[in-house]
């Protein structure tokens, strides 16, 4: 029996480290062939270094997601190759200042929201004609519980995971009569470079590691699975928010 995703196409950001790291892993080792966006060519060759080791292919793109050019660049590219795309798994974020608002300086304001919100649309708006001529299209949008939980010191990443939300959910509403899957996933605490910066005194392994995470994001890239305009919280192991009908 072939892989589940063997002959897909599947675009992973944030590709080169932690949770995108892995979650590029899983979708080769699943069958398909990864197009892995990152800033850090040294982590692209290291993931392209494990995936032949698994078996699997991969195309690398060593791209800054604050290019919105070099995204649109992607899609032209993605379309001239492939005519499709049949998995989008948008990971890619920075965590940003953690200070007070009035501390915060507009232009690392700006580079969050570039990062966190602008490249996820840019993604949605050049991506979404090959998502629909994929049989199955499924994306996944990695958020986190500073949507909705909102403490101190962490806006502009708050607020950029906020947007983040909304701008998955309106693409499910925008792609419910289609083929195409929209879902979002909080991983919750897990064992990455990003949580040790906001946690520098927490033992890592108290938190678990990114594998788990991968599996589930795999799953929900997978044609069989049906849901769209939901929230996986991983650590509730259930999804908490379903999209409306209009």
């Amino acid at each position: 029996m072939p892989p589940p995703l063997a002959d897909r196409i599947a675009l992973i950001t944030g590709a080169s480290r932690g949770i995108g790291f892995a979650t590029a892993l899983a979708l080769a080792k699943a069958g398909a062939h990864v197009v892995a966006v990152a800033r850090t060519v040294g982590g692209l060759e290291e993931l392209d270094d494990a995936i032949r080791a698994a078996g699997g292919t991969a195309t690398l793109v060593p791209l800054d997601l604050r290019d919105t050019d070099g995204i649109a660049r992607l899609a032209l590219a993605l379309h001239e190759r492939y005519r499709r795309l049949d998995v989008l798994v948008a990971n890619g974020g920075v965590l940003g200042p953690v200070s007070p608002l009035g501390h915060v300086e507009a232009k690392a304001w700006d580079e969050v929201m570039a990062v966190n919100v602008t490249a996820n649309f840019h993604l949605i708006r050049t991506l979404d004609p090959l998502l629909r001529a994929a049989q199955a299209g499924r994306a996944v949008f990695v958020t986190s519980g500073a949507a909705t939980h909102h403490r101190a010191y962490r806006g502009p990443y708050s607020v950029s995971k906020a947007a983040l939300n909304a701008l998955a959910r309106t693409f499910a509403a925008e792609t419910a009569t289609t083929n195409v899957r929209v879902n979002l996933i909080n991983p919750g605490p897990t064992r990455t470079r990003m949580r040790a910066a906001v946690m520098p005194g927490e033992d890592p392994m108290t938190v678990k590691p990114v594998e788990p995470v991968a599996e589930q994001i795999v799953a929900m890239c997978l044609p069989d699975f049906q849901e769209t305009g939901k929230l996986y919280d991983f650590d509730q192991g259930r999804f908490l928010e379903l999209l409306q009908p209009a």
